[in-house]
């Protein structure tokens, strides 16, 4: 394991902005539900914990047609100690469903549902590593399902709590200096009875050339969108005259064919049945109050697809990008050229799903060739025992 202490909304929202598009390319609603308490901030490996979201999120999305995916997520009530709780996930979809003799082979590696094999998409590992994250993490997961009508998948993972302060500095955000060239002029209003408040969204996003309108109640809100149509509202719920709710409902119900106009919700309430109040009323999202400034930008780039220049250090940037590039480059070809007894061993370790195994393949590897040695490093870090299987698999069977 390699545990850090990290902002576990801000790792939930970077996975809702990497599946969301996906889903609703398919016609899904795939929502994040969290009640979080004091588990804002925790202490645990993230990579992992992401892996294994992705992989069973994927899942859902890649075996569900119609319907939606939701993701719960909240600290179980069984406290371990003072300073380490047990953190619940359930995963529910409305998808294929799986039959009762499938479930009981699911998480042995390369064993793949009748649906899957069917779609002719993945190994049959993404189950089995998540199942192997999860245990590491001090957890276990189970799956309850019903052919034709969905999945849900359970897990836990132990955690210790941490507060903001420990969070490294390389977790907090990249700084947004500027809008990426060639953005649409966008129009944001602000609604907020209280004006401190507004001018906290507004002293943000002034500066990067958004025009704003302001409300201080939802009747001014519903007045203001009808003359200037904005593009994205930034709604507070709770408002004399006429609230958040109303005015979004007044909004989404007298929108013309052709209209899109986004609302997120600003709440000050954790409750998730606030949260779910506010989705019902018409909200496309929501932010809680006292927010992070670059949870406003995470949204604006989610629902309006805008794209921000960032702080950072481009010789970083560029050194990312060209191992990207190289890794693309690794190819069964590529690997012709090792010595065939490493090749067979990374594919035996691979199908084992042992990182020390592959450790000790790659270590075996000519200094001539060092340069594959590191992309195959690059693999294993992530877990990516697939592809190494399938860059090794032709060239492990030629040699038998």
């Amino acid at each position: 394991l390699n545990p850090t202490k990290f902002d576990l909304p801000r790792l939930l929202d970077s996975i809702k902005d990497m599946l969301a598009f996906k889903a609703k390319s398919k016609g899904l609603e795939f929502n994040i539900i969290s009640d979080l308490g004091i588990a804002e901030y925790i202490e645990t490996d993230e990579s992992k914990l992401r892996q294994v979201l992705i992989n069973l999120l994927g899942n859902s999305i890649k075996f569900t047609e119609k319907g939606s995916i939701t993701l719960r997520v909240k600290p179980l009530n069984n406290k371990i100690s003072p300073n380490q709780i047990l953190l619940g996930f359930e995963i529910e979809d409305t998808g294929s469903g799986i039959s009762a003799e499938e479930l009981e082979l699911l998480f042995q590696p390369f064993i793949q549902t009748e649906t899957g094999r069917k779609s002719q998409q993945g190994t049959g590992l993404g189950l089995s590593i998540s199942q192997q994250f999860i245990q590491l993490m001090g957890g276990e997961i189970i799956v309850n399902s019903e052919v034709g009508k969905g999945t849900i998948f359970r897990f836990y993972i132990q955690a210790n709590l941490a507060i903001f302060s420990d969070i490294r500095s390389e977790e907090l955000t990249r700084r947004v200096i500027n809008l990426a060239p060639n953005q649409p002029n966008y129009r944001i209003l602000v609604v907020d009875d209280n004006w401190t408040n507004r001018q906290l969204v507004i002293k943000v996003l002034k500066p990067l050339g958004f025009q704003l309108k302001e409300a201080e109640n939802g009747q001014e809100a519903v007045t203001i969108w009808e003359n200037w149509q904005p593009d994205l509202i930034f709604m507070d719920m709770r408002m004399p005259i006429m609230n958040g709710y109303e005015a979004t409902q007044r909004i989404k119900q007298h929108l013309q064919a052709g209209q899109s106009t986004v609302i997120i919700a600003l709440t000050a309430s954790a409750l998730q049945q606030d949260q779910l109040v506010s989705l019902s009323a018409g909200c496309d999202d929501f932010i809680r109050k006292p927010f992070r400034v670059d949870l406003l930008f995470e949204k604006l780039s989610e629902h309006l697809g805008i794209s921000f220049i960032y702080e950072e250090n481009l010789e970083d940037l560029e050194t990312s990008t060209l191992e990207l590039n190289h890794l693309a480059e690794l190819t069964p070809e590529v690997l012709e050229s090792l010595p065939k007894p490493i090749v067979q061993e990374l594919y035996q370790a691979g199908l084992k799903l042992n990182s020390r195994l592959v450790a000790e393949a790659i270590k075996k590897i000519p200094p001539s060739q060092e340069s594959i040695g590191k992309l195959l490093t690059q693999l294993a870090d992530d877990f990516r025992y697939d592809v190494i299987i399938d860059l090794t698999k032709a060239i492990a069977f030629l040699e038998n």
